[in-house]
């Protein structure tokens, strides 16, 4: 159990980021899933659509450091390929 003030403090700054930044996962998850769902349909327009949505908000995940930002480029890199694939 923390005992001085500033440990005190720390344990509460943790907890409201720990918040924050679930939050900002749950999103991303969320964003990534309606990807997946359009992608496992086949629809093409769907998926671009998807796609362009979910980019910029694991991008955004990069610069609130929820995710490292080699982690994001791989997952929209293959993200991007799957999507090239449907359509073409």
């Amino acid at each position: 159990m923390a005992n001085t003030p500033s440990a005190k403090k720390a344990v509460r700054k943790i907890e409201r980021r720990t918040e924050v930044n679930r939050s900002r996962r749950s999103r991303v998850r969320t964003y990534l899933r309606k990807l997946e769902d359009a992608l496992a349909t086949g629809d093409a327009a769907a998926a671009t659509q998807a796609f362009k949505a979910a980019e910029p908000e694991i991008m955004r995940a990069v610069t609130k450091g929820v995710l490292h930002k080699n982690t994001a480029s791989r997952k929209v890199s293959r993200l991007a390929a799957r999507v090239k694939q449907l359509s073409a």
